[in-house]
């Protein structure tokens, strides 16, 4: 089973960085940068923009740090472009350039540290402080993200994979696995130790569950009854810790929610979330191939197995789209069967067959 998370940069947290964010202290430019959950950018201290909420905001000591995060550079700040004073950082962000410029080589500690000048030991850790991550890691969550990125541009997945700088299928399944959520042994234990918040809303399918955990969502569901979506949701998660509230959590939920509403009304081909999911290798290969299909468009299993390399997985396949937990996030309900039969459905043929209409007439 793959370990579905991410290895995050450090963030950190001191009251004068706030305060710096609050002021638009230029003089600090270059030494931090602050990043926004709700809406996913990064800016320096002094960027003209609105201020956020407090509750919202996350400080990073560079740039890279907050985009392996997740989060994407301010087009009117240009945080990239501000330089720094603090030797420890610079000699980070040449570490980070060297990577990204051998991105599609072997690179090792010994040939970083040849390149910069500085030990390897001491390269190692001055990394690890400043980022939070190892410089191994970093290149792979680079290379991930630079695979994502070609996938979403329309390249296939094959044509990525080598762009990326993976040497086969087997090392991007293998170091994808980093990046995908929540560990095999969490998920046993049904969730015990987990903070599970979710949110419940109309949508033209009945009622909408979204759940997620500070890494991302874990659970979207379809229904006709709040009670039926939450105790599904407790039969699932049984040992987590699950509320409809927390301060930490929901600004972002309410943004995912917002967009797992536009995916159901048939607006847009796959949205984009944060996951904290758990599946096998197999799983995740079937699901990104789900996620490929183009809006009012269907494939069958079959074409769906013979896609990922496996044409005799079909019944594999149909598994793999059974145990989605995510309703329209992994859009499962774009698979029917070869004669043109709907197949199943986890949350009800009738929702599928609503869906499919509604993603034609717009697609």
């Amino acid at each position: 089973m793959l370990q579905l998370t991410m290895n995050m940069p450090a963030v950190i947290n001191n009251p004068e960085l706030w305060d710096a964010v609050l002021s638009r202290d230029a003089s600090r430019d270059g030494s931090f940068v602050f990043a926004v959950r709700s809406t996913g950018i990064y800016c320096r201290p002094s960027c003209p923009a609105r201020r956020p909420r407090r509750e919202h905001v996350r400080f990073f000591q560079l740039p890279e740090a907050a985009e392996q995060a997740g989060f994407r550079a301010c087009l009117r700040c240009h945080p990239r472009r501000a330089k720094t004073e603090d030797p420890q950082i610079e000699l980070v962000q040449r570490i980070c350039h060297a990577i990204d410029e051998h991105n599609e080589e072997p690179l090792t500690l010994k040939t970083l540290s040849a390149e910069t000048g500085i030990s390897a030991h001491h390269l190692q850790r001055t990394f690890k402080e400043v980022m939070g991550i190892t410089p191994r890691q970093y290149k792979e969550n680079r290379r991930l993200t630079d695979f994502k990125a070609r996938i979403k541009s329309g390249a296939k997945v094959t044509d990525a994979m080598y762009d990326a700088g993976y040497g086969s299928s087997r090392s991007l399944y293998e170091k994808s696995s980093e990046r995908l959520g929540m560990t095999p042994a969490t998920y046993g234990r049904g969730g015990r130790g987990m903070r599970i918040i979710y949110t419940i809303a109309d949508c033209g399918l009945g009622r909408v569950l979204v759940a997620a955990t500070e890494r991302g969502v874990c659970s979207v569901a379809l229904g006709d009854t709040d009670s039926e979506l939450i105790a599904a949701l407790l039969t699932e998660y049984p040992n987590a810790s699950i509320d409809s509230q927390d301060t930490l959590i929901s600004p972002a939920l309410n943004l995912w929610l917002d967009k797992v509403l536009t995916q159901i009304n048939g607006q847009k081909a796959s949205i984009d979330l944060p996951l904290d999911i758990q599946a096998t290798a197999f799983q995740w290969r079937v699901w990104e191939e789900l996620r490929r299909i183009p809006l009012g468009s269907t494939r069958s299993y079959q074409e769906i197995a013979a896609a990922i390399g496996k044409p005799k997985a079909v019944r594999a396949v149909a598994g793999a789209c059974a145990s989605n937990h995510l309703a329209v996030v992994i859009p499962c309900h774009r698979v029917i069967r070869e004669d043109k039969h709907l197949g199943g459905y986890r949350w009800g043929l009738e929702r599928k067959r609503t869906l499919l209409e509604r993603e034609k007439k717009v697609g």
